[in-house]
């Protein structure tokens, strides 16, 4: 059942990283493009979890994938929320 769940996860974030994908195609914004690769990289870890048939609490590999996910989540919010210059 575990394995169904993963694979549900990980479509759902494959989903929504093409989702920002096709924004940041439209925008040029690097704020898609960073979420783009958030989601890409925790599909990625939710799929290598089924594949490589990894547990939750025995690889640390799982949780740096997401750790990395979500810091890119909060570069994006950052950078989003910095004042900007007006060009000269």
């Amino acid at each position: 059942m575990s394995d169904f769940l993963y694979g549900a996860i990980s479509m759902a974030a494959a989903t929504a990283a093409l989702f920002f994908l096709r924004f940041y195609r439209r925008t040029r914004d690097r704020f898609f493009l960073y979420f783009f690769a958030a989601f890409g990289l925790e599909c990625t870890s939710r799929l290598l979890a089924v594949l490589l048939r990894w547990d939750d609490q025995d690889n640390s590999a799982f949780y740096i994938l997401r750790v990395v996910a979500y810091g890119l989540i909060l570069v994006a919010i950052v950078d989003k929320n910095l004042p900007r210059t007006p060009p000269r």
